[in-house]
């Protein structure tokens, strides 16, 4: 099994930025690529990122440009580094690790665009 946690959210100004951490732990030879997924209240769970074990990324058409996912293979950790957040980008932030036995979330992080 593989468990992740996330970390690094909170409350920012419209225009600021913030860097989410995903940290892997147990059976993570099996992942084949993470994901970075949010959730706004009433909506549903979207796809926001995603980093393979080869490093190709993808992202969804409205953060292109201002998000930016990465990792540190040494540290088992993937990383979400947002600017130019906007009141949209409001959610819950969820971290998703997918291959072919393993599929697992974290427990999600907040993060709040609010002036």
């Amino acid at each position: 099994q593989v468990q992740l946690v996330e970390s690094g959210g909170g409350l920012v100004q419209p225009g600021g930025s913030l860097r989410l951490s995903c940290a892997a732990s147990g059976s993570i030879f099996g992942v084949a690529f993470m994901a970075w997924y949010r959730q706004a209240p009433g909506k549903q769970r979207e796809f926001v990122a995603t980093i393979t074990s080869g490093g190709s990324t993808n992202y969804l058409e409205s953060v292109k440009g201002r998000f930016a996912i990465s990792r540190d293979s040494a540290k088992n950790t993937i990383y979400l580094q947002m600017n130019s957040l906007k009141p949209e980008d409001t959610a819950v932030y969820y971290c998703h690790a997918r291959g072919n036995i393993v599929n697992a979330w974290g427990q999600g992080t907040q993060v709040t665009v609010s002036s």
